[in-house]
């Protein structure tokens, strides 16, 4: 009878012992299962936020606003190089400093260039034909002069100019303008040009 009841006290013990052991098992395995399932999510989370930004830049409303953004922040710099380069050299063209970068944008060509060859052909508007507000000596020749009201419709016919005849035709490096707007140069012109063009590149 001790003997059964002996028998019956161990296999309880063993049996509960077995079964505490389990219970540390499955709660260290729940453990790790809640640990790895964070670390996924955590990762799931960080993988998400990178494919949805990437994936603003599929979406056109959204993507539109990231690169506005970034536009808005290259036009100011290229606003404060203008203004920095025409207020150094003391042109009366400061005050058209967003009106040049406008034109620019709006005939897709580099922002430098309506001051450069206004540089390079009147010293930014300096040295000009009286009352002609004519900076870039385009239409002057031995039958007149080409004059304009002020320096805002000037700086709309020059930027027009400069693409229509020139970008528009495939003449779009100081080598090949200078062909066609000063051919009589012996390389100078062309060679001013990219001087300035540097010079507005370093501020």
């Amino acid at each position: 009878m001790f003997l059964s009841i002996s028998k019956v006290v161990l296999t309880f013990f063993v049996f509960v012992s077995c079964l505490v052991v389990l219970l540390i098992e499955i709660s260290s395995f729940d453990l790790d299962q809640l640990k790895d399932k964070n670390s996924a999510e955590t990762d799931v989370g960080v993988l998400t936020k990178k494919v949805v930004t990437e994936s603003k830049v599929g979406m056109p409303g959204e993507n539109k606003q990231t690169i506005l953004t970034d536009e808005i922040l290259a036009d100011d710099a290229r606003l404060m190089i203008i203004e920095s380069y025409l207020k150094k050299y003391k042109s009366p063209l400061l005050p058209y400093a967003s009106l040049i970068l406008e034109l620019s944008d709006n005939y897709v060509f580099d922002y430098r260039w309506i001051v450069a060859i206004g540089q390079q052909e009147s010293n930014l508007c300096k040295k000009i034909p009286e009352d002609s507000y004519n900076c870039w000596g385009y239409g002057i020749h031995s039958e007149g002069t080409l004059r304009f009201d002020g320096y805002d419709l000037a700086l709309r016919s020059f930027a027009s100019y400069l693409k229509t005849q020139y970008f528009d035709k495939g003449y779009n490096t100081p080598e090949l303008i200078m062909s066609k707007y000063c051919p009589h140069s012996n390389g100078s012109w062309a060679y001013g040009i990219r001087q300035f063009f540097g010079e507005m590149e370093r501020g």
